[in-house]
């Protein structure tokens, strides 16, 4: 049992006094090895210090398969530390979820870091079905309404309910660290979804760069996006610079001014260790002086030892904070701001970046995908009876397999369709997201991308959202990647007529208005 008198996470968290600091632990690969000893002991030693709030759990990170991360979770709670399990979509279906939150809740671990998750990796004879049921958004709106006591379908009152409301604190991240503005827009776009479904608190990616990490903030001031904000200390050995700086991790970045640092510190005699711990110092420091609510620490192979360091520096280095400012700056020379430079400060002003490249002009594809839309599938169109008495003869009884491959083949060759039978193209520019995004996702990009290119198929495939953005940018309507809701795919729709599941109001439209 939890006692009342002794702070949580989110009392830290949402203590504007509290610079809370948070460490990242990654379960080994089986739960008996000397890797997971060796995780425990760093455990209880970070409980005992006290200046660690929490510690952070990944979940199967790197699309690598490990240890679950509630079990490590218990072993660390029991030591009366703070636990922060990372909640993510690439492995299980929505059931499976809400199984598993159940349980958790049970156990009273209650924070978590909702995210997509990385590309599943290699397993057991070879590579994984990639599940990505839900997307990041949906998973927080299955958890917003799981504490609300909705626990079952739509419009079931809370006092309907005989199971009671879950109190799960939702964490969320996001990244300033994209090169390009066509990537860098949809992930704080897509920000504004995840404060509507119901995160509780931000993180962001890895970086190095102090006027990115101040740009989060800005933006999040403006956009009224009034949710603590949590910074990403990451401190990498030799072998993850190289991983990160060839682009081997998702979403992490090391440009390449901090790896030539990197690489001219290792010629010291402890290969550049002591200088990575102090800049990961400086940058704690620097985060704070922000005003962020607090930091997140990480890296591998770090021991209590080297933790103690980097706090200790910190406390040190942090009243001349401001100093610091231009040492903390690490991104690509031509890579986009949001915000116009400050020269006094080194950091931001509050105008924005101008943007120097001319838009493309609304696409053919778009314009007439629409034309045809606002003619058969909006009530006013002139063809929407037409067309929906044509499907509901032809999609019906022993035509209607016919017509599903009818359909299918106008929809594969005009938008590469997969047949989902719960279409999603309105909501999103007239492009597929079965067919144009690995993770399948509705509300938004992962963080995974890099220069615009899908974290999958790295230089073949362009990012969905990248060109999303840039078809909605050309006709004026970009603003709408921020607003709405997207619902999952309802798989019993699968390999059905989307168009006659939209005149019947049997597909996701319906469902929401339901």
């Amino acid at each position: 049992m939890t006692t009342k008198n002794k702070s949580t996470f989110a009392d830290y968290l949402r203590d504007p006094d509290d610079f809370t600091l948070t460490f990242e632990l990654v379960p080994s690969r089986g739960g008996r090895s000397k890797e997971h000893a060796r995780t425990i002991a760093l455990a209880k030693e970070i409980a005992l210090d006290g200046r660690i709030r929490a510690v952070s759990i990944t979940e199967n990170a790197g699309g690598h398969s490990a240890l679950s991360p509630e079990v490590l979770g218990i072993e660390i709670k029991a030591m009366g530390l703070e636990v922060i399990i990372h909640f993510s979509c690439k492995d299980k279906n929505r059931n499976q979820m809400e199984s598993l939150l159940f349980g958790w809740d049970r156990e009273e671990m209650r924070n978590l870091l909702v995210i997509t998750g990385d590309y599943p990796q290699a397993g057991y004879k070879g590579f994984p079905k990639p599940v990505f049921d839900l997307g990041s958004v949906h998973a927080l709106d299955l958890i917003s309404r799981l504490n609300k006591g909705l626990f079952s379908e739509r419009n079931q009152k809370p006092k309907n309910c005989h199971i009671k409301p879950t109190s799960f604190f939702n964490g969320v991240a996001v990244s300033p660290f994209k090169r390009l503005r066509s990537e860098l827009i949809p992930q704080y776009y897509k920000l504004h979804r995840k404060a509507a479904a119901g995160a509780d608190y931000v993180i962001t990616q890895v970086g190095f760069d102090a006027r990115k990490f101040q740009e989060i903030l800005l933006y999040m001031k403006q956009n009224n996006l009034n949710l603590p904000l949590i910074g990403n200390v990451f401190i990498p050995n030799l072998a993850v610079t190289e991983i990160m700086y060839k682009g081997g991790i998702p979403g992490c970045i090391i440009t390449e001014k901090l790896y030539e640092q990197i690489i001219g510190e290792s010629k010291s005699p402890d290969k550049g260790r002591k200088a990575r711990l102090v800049r990961a110092a400086k940058l704690l420091c620097v985060l704070r002086g922000l005003g962020y609510n607090g930091a997140h620490i990480g890296g591998p192979g770090l021991t209590f030892a080297d933790i103690d360091f980097v706090l200790n520096e910190a406390e040190a280095y942090y009243p001349d904070w401001k100093s610091l400012v231009s040492e903390m700056s690490y991104w690509y020379e031509a890579g986009c701001y949001y915000f116009q430079k400050d020269h006094q400060t080194g950091l931001n002003s509050d105008q924005l970046a101008v943007e120097h490249k001319e838009k493309a002009p609304c696409s053919i594809a778009y314009t007439l995908a629409k034309l045809f839309h606002d003619l058969m599938f909006e009530k006013k169109g002139l063809l929407y009876m037409p067309m929906k008495s044509t499907c509901e003869t032809l999609g019906m009884g022993r035509m209607a397999p016919a017509w599903v491959r009818f359909e299918h083949l106008l929809k594969f060759l005009a938008f590469e369709c997969r047949n989902c039978g719960d279409c999603a193209l309105h909501d999103l520019g007239y492009l597929c997201p079965q067919s144009g995004c690995a993770k399948y996702l509705l509300n938004g990009p992962c963080g995974g991308s890099r220069d615009g290119w899908c974290e999958v198929f790295p230089g073949v495939k362009r990012c969905f959202y990248v060109r999303l953005y840039e078809r909605l940018l050309g006709c004026g309507r970009e603003q709408t990647m921020k607003d709405g809701f997207v619902p999952p795919r309802n798989w019993s729709l699968n390999a059905t007529s989307s168009w006659l599941n939209y005149y019947q109001g049997r597909d996701h439209a319906a469902s929401e208005q339901g």
